[in-house]
């Protein structure tokens, strides 16, 4: 993780975020969440594949930031961005282009 403005970025370095990260993941941003960092931007470029644990993960997640701060996802390839369309999910999370966009940074 590393902070950025107000943003707490996490970088899945997985390439799959299923049955088997899902928990560990879940864990790790409810303690981010716990910590106070309520500004999370999840940096999903290396992430290939999410089966249903793995959007369990992320729902369970945004609603544990809740009403307090945002949950917002980046660098979503082509595979997952269908996932997330499929689920609805995209409208349910805030999906920027890549980190600096959602950061609001200049390129």
């Amino acid at each position: 993780m590393e902070i950025q403005g107000n943003v707490a970025v996490v970088v899945i370095q997985e390439k799959r975020l299923d049955a088997r990260l899902a928990n560990d993941f879940k864990k790790y941003v409810q303690g981010l969440v716990a910590e106070g960092y309520t500004n999370l931007l999840l940096d999903l470029g290396e992430v290939q594949f999410v089966d249903s644990s793995g959007l369990g993960a992320l729902v369970s997640n945004l609603k544990s930031v809740g009403s307090d701060g945002e949950l917002e996802l980046c660098s979503v390839n082509a595979p997952v961005q269908s996932l997330l369309k499929l689920t609805r999910l995209d409208r349910v999370f805030t999906v920027y282009k890549d980190r600096a966009e959602a950061l609001g940074v200049s390129s």
